[in-house]
Parts: structure tokens; C-alpha cells; sequence
């Protein structure tokens, strides 16, 4: 059975986990894909350059493509490649949603339209139970994008640990950051054939007027 899949790969936690779970279910991972915007040239959900996408998927030793478009334009350059997936024989996207039902719709929607069908190994489970399997199974991830108004940009730059969980949750935020309250990126983990060498700005940098983030490179 042609169980070829594509990845929505934002380069964080739960695309990660996604993605590995994805594998222990069968799923042969050809690539991932990660959609970027043209206004800014990063990627559209966790702000990182195109290098960083690239060194991760390196790392995996996965081919990686890019859909870049203008943001009234997104979900037509997302099923334009999801179609090219298709013609290549793979069959399956993988996502890393867990409860949030327009997300899902959304995906189900554009799967369809391109004969592909959506698969999201982490929809409904617990989300602390989420980020302890992630953190159990020996992924390190970064937070690189912080919502003020949700969370401390004292978060920034720091890994996910279960100590910073427990933070996250005293501050009375999501510690799996589901609600938006933080993106992280990957850098090392059981998938990973060696750790992604990637540097990290000391600056804090604005980004409108909710969030704030360090520079990756």
C-alpha cells in the first residue's frame, strides 16, 4: 500500500511530532513543506528564513519544498502544490493540529481539492501529554516567537523543558502553546541524523503589535 506523504512543516514542536508519529504509523515521508510570504520572504506561521527549513530538513535527510505567497493568495498556492504532491505519487499530508476544529476543516478542505488525504496524529490528544512526549522522546526545541500579550518575552530563547512548562502554565498560558501563546523551532532529535547548527539573535524584536521574536540563522 502507497502510504507517501508530504509534511506541513512549520519547523516546530508539533509538526515535528507529527511527523514522527506519522512514521511509527507507516508513513513514508518524501517531503516536507513549508509555505512562505512574499511580502517578508519567511516562513508564514513561525517566521523563519528559508535556510533554517532547509538545515532541518538536512538534518533528516528529507527533501523540502516552499509555496511562497502573497497572504490573499495562500490557500491557492498551498493546493497548487499539494496538486504537484500528487502527480508525484504522494498521496497523504501530515499535520500537526490537535484540537482546533477551523484548522482541521481547513486542511480537510484543501487535501480534497488536491485528491490527497488529510492525516493529523496528534488531533484530540492531551496537549501537556504532547509536549512530555516530545520532550521523553529527546527532541530540543527553541522558543523563537513569543505573544506578548499571552506570555513573558523572558521566554524567548529558551528551551522547552518540563520546568519551562510549568512556567508557561503559572503564567496562565497554554504550555503547549496551542492557543498561539509561543512558536518554537526544532534543532535536534531521534529523527534527526545530527543536530541543525543554527544561531540565535540576542536582540528582541518587535513584530507588530502582539509579538516579538529573536532572529534564527
Amino acid at each position: 500500500m502507497n502510504k507517501n506523504c508530504f509534511v506541513s512543516w512549520s519547523g516546530g514542536k508539533d509538526s515535528c511530532l507529527a511527523l514522527y508519529k506519522a512514521m511509527e504509523q507507516g508513513y513514508s515521508v518524501k517531503k516536507l513543506f513549508t509555505m512562505f510570504s512574499m511580502e517578508n520572504n519567511i516562513s508564514s506561521a513561525h517566521r523563519l528564513k528559508e535556510n533554517v527549513i532547509k538545515a532541518q530538513a538536512l538534518a533528516m535527510g528529507v527533501e523540502h519544498s516552499i509555496g511562497k505567497a502573497l497572504f490573499d493568495d495562500y490557500e491557492e498556492i498551498f493546493i497548487y502544490n499539494l496538486k504537484s504532491f500528487k502527480e508525484q505519487g504522494i498521496d497523504y499530508g501530515i499535520f500537526g493540529d490537535i484540537d482546533i476544529d477551523d484548522h482541521k476543516k481547513w486542511e480537510d478542505k484543501v487535501c480534497e481539492k488536491a485528491s490527497i488525504t488529510s492525516v493529523l496524529p496528534l488531533w484530540q490528544r492531551d496537549r501537556v501529554d504532547i509536549v512530555k512526549e516530545f520532550l521523553d522522546l529527546g527532541f530540543k526545541a527553541k522558543i523563537v516567537v513569543v505573544n506578548k500579550t499571552m506570555i513573558d518575552v523572558k521566554f524567548l530563547g529558551q528551551d522547552l523543558s518540563y520546568s519551562l512548562m510549568k512556567e508557561i502554565q503559572e503564567c496562565g498560558a497554554d504550555p503547549c502553546g496551542e492557543n498561539g501563546e509561543y512558536h518554537t523551532v526544532v534543532y535536534d532529535g531521534p529523527i534527526f541524523k545530527h543536530p541543525v547548527h543554527l544561531e540565535y539573535g540576542e536582540e528582541i524584536v518587535p513584530v507588530g503589535e502582539h509579538w516579538a521574536q529573536i532572529e534564527v540563522r
